[in-house]
């Protein structure tokens, strides 16, 4: 459990953090976020995305400046940080730029989906995170109803708002390829024990994700807001869990 842990943090820092940093986020991630709750198993939060958001508000220089990864640079590829595709768009936006303008600094979908751009190791690359779900999936670790449900949210909501007004709202596949949204909706969201039981359960959960990191996305003060999300419905879940029970077997007797 602390090596998965230890695992899903890594994937969420930058590759040029100082190592002192990334000592404290596994400190906190293991010590407050999963053994101060009771340990294995008690935890009502993403242990991972405890220590991520930690070391996000404690040091947001460090963990919003990340190498670039451009294969010409590969020899020394810390010698040059560079912007998130999310951070681009929101800076972009908050400048005043037309979106046409806006387009031609963001990587296009390729790139996005294999992963030639910068950002922590889990939002660089779509199709090896896909990859990883499809595999656990298949071997029955997860179930599919999370992720799915998760990205289907995202495109729809970006979809709408890219319909509303395309000159303000970027495309829905920008929004599914970039940040962290896949590697959340499929390694992150999907922890048994933060997660609902229940298909039902687990709809709204995802619907719920998916529909608050759109609006800190698009609306709030962060680029990404896909940890956020995830923390903010870790702490619906008992209520979920309590609503959406699974259904009984045998027949109920009834008293009086």
């Amino acid at each position: 459990s602390a090596i998965v842990t230890g695992m899903l943090l890594a994937f969420n820092v930058p590759s040029g953090l100082p190592i002192w940093i990334v000592i404290l986020g596994s400190v906190v991630s293991i010590g407050v976020g999963k053994m101060s709750f009771g340990g294995l198993g008690a935890n009502p939060f993403n242990p991972a995305l405890v220590g991520r958001v930690f070391l996000l508000i404690s040091f947001p220089v460090q963990m919003t400046s990340w190498p670039t990864n451009r294969f010409a640079q590969m020899a020394n590829p810390d010698a040059i940080t560079g912007a998130t595709p999310l951070g681009i768009l929101k800076e972009a936006l908050k400048n005043g730029e037309s979106m046409s303008d806006i387009l031609q600094k963001l990587p296009d979908t390729m790139d996005l989906f294999l992963g030639n751009l910068g950002g922590s190791l889990g939002e660089i690359s779509a199709f090896a995170i896909l990859i990883g779900g499809v595999y656990m999936i298949m071997k029955k670790i997860i179930t599919w109803h999370i992720p799915v449900i998760t990205l289907a949210t995202v495109l729809i909501f970006t979809w709408v708002l890219n319909l509303i007004n395309p000159e303000l709202y970027v495309s829905p596949m920008f929004h599914l390829l970039s940040g962290g949204i896949i590697l959340g909706a499929v390694f992150m969201a999907t922890d048994m024990v933060t997660s609902p039981m229940t298909p039902l359960g687990m709809a709204i959960f995802s619907v719920g994700i998916g529909a608050l990191t759109v609006i800190i996305r698009v609306w709030g003060a962060y680029p990404e807001g896909v940890s956020f999300a995830i923390l903010i419905m870790n702490a619906f879940t008992p209520i979920i869990n309590r609503y959406c029970k699974p259904k009984r077997f045998g027949e109920e007797v009834k008293h009086g």
